[in-house]
């Protein structure tokens, strides 16, 4: 089916079946971004603050870990459950309430007397904002077509690059300001989020498909189980244990089994939460293969640049932060003007190709890094990596959603985000633990004494070394981040392998809520 015949398929219903108005599209828009926007903000800005909220609660370096993990094992094992709540009931209704949730965790984050009650609380971040990363861009999908999707998602691509940047900004800030604290790192997200509330609430209209079913809540519980145990263990193995040891054998066996029954279950269920047939479509299998790849090698290799910013080249925590716009330049960049471009032609897969390939060539300059390499350099590195992850990201998304039922929208979306943000969150902690054997045996090489009384496990603090020494702790790191990147380059590699295998079809004319309609009138074959 051509472009146009796909045009004209589409078109008798367009009309009759209530679609938004481009003004009505965006002021919905302008509350799911503020909702966005916070989410993203609550997992950045505690960055520069950590230091400061555990010395005053007492906590443990163990502690620091887990106050930013759970965050990010909440909002991962919860994706799935949310995407398919947004397939069963009104979707208005849920990413309010994923608000409410983020709302009541931050809150009690800023009120939090112990770093118990804190954790508890980030957990509860995690749940709202794992509903809001997934309902922003179902809620899209219900309410722009396909083909006009590309001219919004670089707005989005906007509001994510602005929230990482300016989260560890405004949390130096805030801390440094005598008369906040660290707070209000906490609770400044909150005014935000009911203003989104507010504002969808009075902008959103979509229409209620509520379905007399009962959601497959024993499936939710393997698939979270399941998935939460095999974070766990990627975040502790090789910190609290090693990866060959009986503990790893115990967390990968357990979760191995949790999500073999979840299977089982799942294929039985008459609503399951992840529909095992979504893998039968091509489109989406091998979107999610990609957006899997690309989690782990762009989580993976650029979540340790900063350490790089700071100890191999000497800067300080806020020029560190800034240091990394170009990537965020590149992204924007190349996401509004892809966008731009599918709305325009209706062409999408050579964007995917091209940015696969780009994202490579980026992560191959990375892996040139050292210690005396130049900023300028650098930021023609970041800035093609970002303009290759920016062409790709979004539109995986794009490609899936226009290849699956309008009933299967949330649950191909929230799929889609689920194994992006798992090969993100899993990429970090097996290069971190690559890079941290490289470091120590880095320094057990270049000081033998060091290594001998097990002076080699602590970040160094550069400012206090003399200068031979801090010269050479700066190429230890800069090998260390260097080989992250050589590493994560083959993968990027195979996304690239995983888009050329993706049939390109045309992009519908009609949204999702509109093909829900059209789909549910047609007669059953």
């Amino acid at each position: 089916m051509t472009l146009d015949e796909t045009a004209k398929v589409d078109a008798p219903d367009a009309a009759s079946a209530g679609r938004m108005t481009p003004r009505e599209v965006v002021q919905a828009l302008s509350g799911l971004m503020l909702g966005m926007f916070v989410s993203i903000l609550a997992s950045t800005i505690v960055s520069n603050a950590l230091p400061r909220i555990i010395a005053d609660l007492n906590g443990s370096q163990s502690v620091y870990t887990w106050i930013v993990t759970t965050e990010l094992l909440a909002m991962t094992a919860t994706v799935p459950l949310w995407g398919k709540m947004a397939d069963l009931y009104s979707k208005k209704l849920l990413i309010q309430l994923s608000l409410g949730l983020f709302v009541g965790g931050s809150l009690i984050a800023g009120f939090a007397p112990n770093v118990e009650l804190l954790i508890v609380s980030r957990i509860l971040q995690g749940v709202g904002a794992g509903g809001m990363t997934a309902l922003a861009t179902i809620v899209m999908a219900a309410m722009i077509p396909p083909r006009e999707m590309g001219r919004y998602s670089g707005i989005f691509g906007a509001v994510f690059g602005v929230a990482t940047i300016a989260g560890p900004l405004i949390g130096g800030v805030i801390v440094d300001t005598s008369w906040l604290g660290w707070r209000w790192c906490f609770f400044i997200g909150v005014p935000f989020s009911l203003a989104a509330i507010f504002l969808l609430q009075r902008t959103l209209h979509l229409p209620s498909v509520r379905k007399e079913v009962s959601i497959d809540w024993l499936g939710a519980f393997l698939i979270t189980a399941g998935v939460s145990d095999l974070l766990i263990w990627s975040t502790l193995a090789g910190n609290h244990f090693d990866w060959a040891s009986w503990e790893t054998a115990a967390f990968v066996i357990g979760g191995i089994v949790l999500l073999a029954l979840a299977v089982l279950v799942e294929s039985k269920a008459k609503e399951p939460i992840i529909p095992l047939g979504i893998f039968r479509n091509r489109t989406v299998t091998l979107t999610i293969v990609a957006s899997a790849l690309v989690g782990v090698a762009m989580f993976g290799g650029t979540v340790f640049l900063s350490q790089y910013f700071q100890i191999a080249l000497g800067k300080s925590p806020t020029v560190a932060g800034l240091m990394s716009l170009p990537m965020i330049f590149g992204l924007l960049v190349s996401s509004t003007v892809a966008g731009a471009l599918i709305t325009k032609t209706g062409r999408w897969k050579i964007y995917l190709v091209a940015g696969a390939i780009v994202m490579t060539i980026g992560m191959l300059l990375l892996s040139t890094i050292g210690a005396d390499t130049s900023v300028f350099m650098l930021s023609i590195w970041m800035l093609i990596l970002g303009a290759g992850v920016g062409m790709l990201m979004q539109n995986l998304v794009l490609a899936a959603q226009n290849d699956v039922p309008a009933a299967e929208l949330g649950a191909a979306t929230s799929t889609l985000t689920f194994f992006r943000s798992m090969g993100g969150t899993i990429g970090v902690s097996a290069l971190g633990a690559v890079l941290a054997g490289k470091v120590s045996s880095l320094f057990a090489e270049k000081f033998p004494q060091a290594a001998t009384t097990g002076g080699t496990q602590e970040v160094p603090d550069v400012s206090t070394l003399p200068e031979p020494v801090r010269a050479i702790v700066a190429d230890i790191y800069a090998q260390a981040t260097s080989e992250l990147f050589l590493i994560g380059a083959p993968i990027a590699a195979l996304a690239v392998v995983a888009v050329l295998f993706i049939k390109e079809k045309p992009l519908h004319t009609l949204s999702g809520e509109e093909r829900r309609a059209r789909e549910a009138a047609a007669p059953m074959h």
